[in-house]
């Protein structure tokens, strides 16, 4: 039986070796060659998705930068350590005696990392407080962000662009993404301005003059001033070709955007602080009022890789060490993921840096990539990974594919220099097959064409 098995083995691995020398399908190479891509500029692998060999292996052990691929590491191993259904808790509390109406003391808020506190549901958490009979707050608003162990983040330090919502940092007691929606609406002679959400002690243009000609790169022509985050002018103009538009915008001022959103919105629904919103920490022996719970994390899950959502991402890698070791930060978040790897697959686990793939730092391997994706599809974890993957041509980040619609769910991931997909093909006869295929080169974003072709073959298989 020993020799037998020893056979088997080397049969599989020059099987395997086989498969990392072959010759890519011509429609492949054919996609490739109309790219200008070099075929040792990307990794590909193509195996079925139950388990075994490879039907196609090209540098599947070539270590990549994954970009947003990455979310997938971040996400099957938070859906198996926490469990589908886990949710984040914010506990709210009441320091002092509600009397006629008036909350005689602080509220306070004590952020777990809800990656989903946006201002809908911050609203239902602040009307739960009315609900307790507080319509006025004598003293403070407190917002307790101790739970993540993370220092002050430079959101320029990435790419130079602290304005992109993606660079928004991760927070204990994260609201709106740290974003503001600015909506332009052409009118007679000028355009409307309308900010969401309302940020305390924050001004923003009323209205933009109208420009004749073509809509092109319209957030250039405002000449947007942000150097004051408290009073944004726009100095320039917008085209009216434009119609409505839409510029979402991470606040320039993130570490104030929570207390600023949070004071706003009290103050819309009628509620009345005598105090302000301050960070603190929650007394030693106070007891919540109530516990906020978030949607459950299958439902966060699918925020994450539809929309590749980096700072969900990072509230989420975070969380991992948050709840397994008492204390949430990157170093800690690596170590539990390391490890959780390693129980799991065995060897060394990839390189992660933040867990949201918005990095220079990470890196996998086609086949560990591979790995992942064959055991999550033969776990009972398997419908809550993949239903949170876009849809080819349907939704997501795929969404605007023309070609194969509805034929794969896949993982999307793009840098400066990377791209690439990873995720699932739908092939005949109820066949299915792992796909990875990621591109690190200055071409990288020519990508596009050659999945389309990979995924064509695949599901032919």
């Amino acid at each position: 039986m020993l020799r037998w098995i020893c056979r088997a083995c080397c049969f599989l691995a020059v099987w395997t070796g086989a498969a990392a020398a072959q010759a890519l399908p011509p429609e492949v190479e054919a996609a490739l060659a109309a790219a200008q891509l070099p075929r040792d500029a990307l990794v590909l692998l193509v195996a079925p998705a139950e388990g075994g060999p490879p039907r196609l292996a090209h540098r599947a052990d070539a270590p990549i930068n994954p970009a947003s691929v990455a979310k997938l590491a971040t996400t099957y191993a938070a859906l198996d350590l926490l469990g589908p259904t886990f949710t984040w808790k914010t506990p709210v509390y009441l320091d002092g005696p509600v009397r006629n109406g008036v909350l005689q003391g602080n509220l306070l808020l004590q952020g777990q990392g809800d990656p989903k506190l946006v201002i809908e549901r911050l609203w239902l958490l602040l009307r739960r407080v009315q609900a307790l009979g507080v319509h006025t707050i004598a003293g403070d608003i407190v917002l307790d962000r101790s739970a993540f162990a993370i220092g002050p983040a430079d959101p320029a330090a990435f790419d130079g662009e602290p304005l992109r919502p993606y660079n928004a940092a991760p927070d204990a007691l994260l609201v709106n993404y740290k974003t503001v929606v600015l909506t332009i609406t052409p009118e007679a002679g000028r355009a409307r301005v309308r900010a969401e959400p309302t940020l305390a002690g924050v001004q923003w243009p009323a209205s933009v003059p109208l420009a004749a000609g073509e809509c092109g790169a319209w957030p250039a022509t405002l000449r947007a001033d942000f150097s004051n985050p408290l009073q944004v002018r726009f100095a320039g103009s917008f085209p009216g070709a434009c119609g409505e538009r839409s510029w979402n915008i991470a606040f320039p001022e993130p570490a104030s955007y929570g207390g600023r959103a949070i004071a706003a919105l009290w103050q819309e629904m009628g509620g009345q602080l005598g105090g302000q919103v301050r960070d603190g920490r929650v007394p030693a022996g106070l007891r919540p009022a109530f516990v906020w719970e978030s949607p459950p994390l299958a439902e966060v899950v699918r925020d994450i890789n539809k929309y590749s959502n980096n700072v969900m991402a990072r509230q989420l890698f975070l969380t991992l060490s948050l709840q397994l070791r008492g204390s949430g930060s990157d170093e800690s978040s690596r170590e539990v993921l390391a490890g959780w790897w390693r129980a799991r697959f065995g060897g060394e686990p990839p390189a992660v840096d933040n867990g949201s793939g918005l990095s220079r730092t990470e890196s996998i391997t086609a086949r560990q990539l591979g790995q992942l994706l064959q055991a999550a599809w033969t776990s009972p974890l398997m419908p809550d990974l993949v239903a949170s993957l876009p849809a080819l041509g349907l939704d997501g980040t795929l969404r605007r594919a023309q070609q194969n619609v509805g034929l794969a769910h896949l993982k999307t991931g793009s840098l400066n220099n990377v791209s690439g997909v990873a995720g699932y093909v739908h092939a005949a006869r109820g066949r299915r097959y792992v796909l990875v295929a990621i591109a690190n080169h200055p071409r990288a974003n020519e990508i596009r064409p050659v999945v389309q072709a990979l995924v064509d073959w695949t599901s032919r298989q």
